[in-house]
């Protein structure tokens, strides 16, 4: 497979423009030496014109009051000062009468004019006589002067076209200025501006109007990559955070157990720890590969649930000890029957349930609000708790990985930061989005929308 060879749009706008430059100017010539040619063409005729009434008027008005000696003379005068002019005069039977030649009869440099003209008779009885006139214009001066314009204006032509064909190569060149300053920018640019330096952006500073809407694009996308490099980076360090803690206890429990002989009760102990901690692990791993497989696009695989409220209430019976160790209460308020994906939901369900019961306060009530909207084809799914009020600070991020408003990372051991991701991730592949407020009363409600 051959590639086409990249144009140089510099080159290119060079070339076009003295293409173009060359191709009116040609025009504006040929229209020139066109006009010119038809106007000699014209005034040539015209003089002929005029040559053959003077002509006609001579021989008619002269052949009654002059002798044919006297007539010949004045002709000859007649031909005087007109140096482009010849003139030959027969008789109806061939006698020439009258010549005065300047180039040759059968020169084609010429134009030529022939007309007969009746003289009157002399004498009253006397039939009139007519006579063959041939006028001749040399066409070498008019031809030698269109000549000479074809000169001029080619020579003009080319000038000008190497002229203006320079001039916009330099101004092609001024022109493309500020975008050989856009690429110099941009290679300037490098991944570490985005980890370290996050306002630095392309300068829009004297650039023209049809650069600075292809610039802003060009920095809101780098703010995007930048917001998605700082996210990339904290999830790098949070995941090493997670996985290191139950790393280190594991190594330290291991080297603890190696130490000094063991009976197999301790050994015993001591598995059942180094599992618990390698069951969270694999706990966050698996949770890990299943925002992995949200995030490149997977969709929730739906089947017909007649009730949601049933598969809450399958949900809350799994959490049932976790409730009643926490004085907690559960209701749920409304049902639908909708496509969602059940397995999908139980988690969400699950997740939001389990954050509910960590922040509740002790004693109250925790509501499983359903709620279909059929006119936004939607239904809402939440969880509402009675507790503290989450900062305003807090909401926006409350949905990303491993982030927890709690930064003494409390319960850090039961709660690895992912549960309210997952939630978020399973609302996107039913096509919906997760939503959560807090009032100042602690009443807190977390949930899913979807689309139905």
């Amino acid at each position: 497979m051959t590639s086409q060879p990249i144009q140089h749009l510099g080159k290119r706008l060079s070339r076009s423009l003295a293409l173009l430059t060359m191709l009116g100017l040609g025009l504006v010539c040929v229209a020139v030496y066109w006009g010119s040619w038809l106007a000699v063409m014209q005034r040539q005729q015209e003089s002929l014109k005029h040559k053959q009434q003077a002509v006609q008027h001579l021989l008619q008005e002269g052949r009654a009051s002059h002798t044919p000696g006297v007539m010949l003379h004045m002709l000859s005068d007649f031909l005087t000062g007109h140096d482009e002019l010849s003139l030959r005069i027969t008789s109806s039977n061939g006698q020439l009468l009258f010549e005065q030649l300047r180039q040759p009869v059968d020169d084609k440099r010429s134009e030529r004019r022939s007309f007969v003209i009746d003289l009157p008779a002399v004498q009253a009885e006397a039939p009139k006589q007519a006579v063959q006139v041939l006028l001749m214009l040399d066409r070498r001066p008019d031809d030698a002067l269109l000549r000479q314009l074809a000169w001029i204006l080619g020579i003009a032509a080319v000038s000008s076209s190497l002229l203006v064909s320079t001039a916009s190569a330099f101004l092609v060149r001024r022109g493309l200025a500020p975008l050989h300053s856009l690429v110099e920018q941009t290679s300037q640019l490098g991944a570490q501006d985005l980890s370290r330096d996050w306002q630095k952006r392309l300068d829009d500073t004297d650039q023209p109007q049809e650069l600075r809407p292809l610039i802003d694009q060009f920095n809101a996308l780098l703010e995007r990559l930048a917001v998605a490099y700082r996210q990339m980076e904290a999830f790098n360090a949070d995941v090493a955070h997670e996985l290191n803690t139950p790393l280190t206890t594991l190594i330290s429990s291991c080297e603890l157990a190696l130490r000094k002989p063991r009976s197999a009760e301790e050994l015993r102990d001591i598995l059942a720890s180094n599992l618990e901690d390698l069951q969270r692990m694999a706990g966050i791993v698996a949770d890990m590969l299943f925002l992995s497989h949200a995030d490149r696009g997977e969709s929730a695989r739906r089947i017909q649930v007649a009730s949601i409220a049933a598969l809450a209430s399958e949900v809350i019976d799994y959490h049932e000890a976790s409730l009643q160790e926490a004085g907690l209460q559960v209701q749920i308020e409304g049902d639908a029957s909708a496509q969602v994906d059940a397995r999908l939901l139980r988690r969400a369900l699950s997740n939001l349930l389990g954050n509910a019961t960590r922040y509740a306060r002790s004693g109250s009530t925790i509501e499983v609000l359903i709620k279909e909207v059929p006119q936004k084809h939607r239904l809402h799914l939440s969880v509402r708790n009675h507790g503290q009020q989450i900062e305003a600070a807090h909401l926006p991020r409350l949905f990303d990985r491993f982030y927890r408003s709690d930064a003494s990372r409390s319960q850090a051991d039961r709660n690895h930061g992912l549960g309210l991701a997952i939630v978020s991730a399973i609302a996107r592949m039913h096509g919906g989005e997760a939503f959560v407020t807090s009032d100042e009363q602690g009443i807190t409600t977390i949930g899913i929308s979807l689309a139905i």
